[in-house]
Formats: C-alpha cells, structure tokens, sequence
C-alpha cells in the first residue's frame, strides 16, 4: 500500500509538473487540466495577496494531490481487477 502510494504521488507530480511546464507554450488549451490547483491559489493564496511564487507553488501541490489520488484509485482498481482474475 506505501508503494502504490508513494508511486502516484510521484506520478502525481510529474502531471503537475508537465501542466506547470506546458501552460504557457499552449495559451491555455490545458488550462481545464490546471483547474484545481489554479482556484486552489486564488482561494487561499489570492485572498492574502501574496506573490506569484507562493500561488505557483500552491497550484502546483494541489494538481499533485489531485491528480495523484486519481492514480492511486487507478492502481487500487487495478490490484482489485488482478486479484478478481481467475488463476
């Protein structure tokens, strides 16, 4: 369970990352994939009026998290579809 957890939030990562790189080269055809993070910034970043950093870092952790969860659902469906499989 640690590993496959481990492994999407590094999977998780990357996603954030790769989405934090191609926002600007796509004017904004991946800002649906960026959704989460980027309310999550003005939500709590926004509202104290901090720099860009902050809220960079703030959309980039919570698109990790996002999508990370939807990895480890992914792996857990997985290992539940494998064990169901007849020997």
């Amino acid at each position: 369970m640690k590993a496959r957890l481990l492994i999407a939030a590094a999977i998780g990562a990357l996603i954030s990352a790769l989405l934090l790189v191609l926002e600007p080269l796509t004017d904004y055809a991946l800002l649906s994939w960026e959704w989460p993070g980027i309310s999550a910034a003005y939500l709590f970043w926004g509202a104290t009026g901090g720099g860009a950093f902050p809220g960079i870092a703030i959309a980039w952790f919570v698109n990790a998290v996002v999508y990370g969860a939807a990895v480890f659902a992914l792996l857990m469906l997985f290992r539940l579809l494998t064990k169901a499989l007849p020997k």
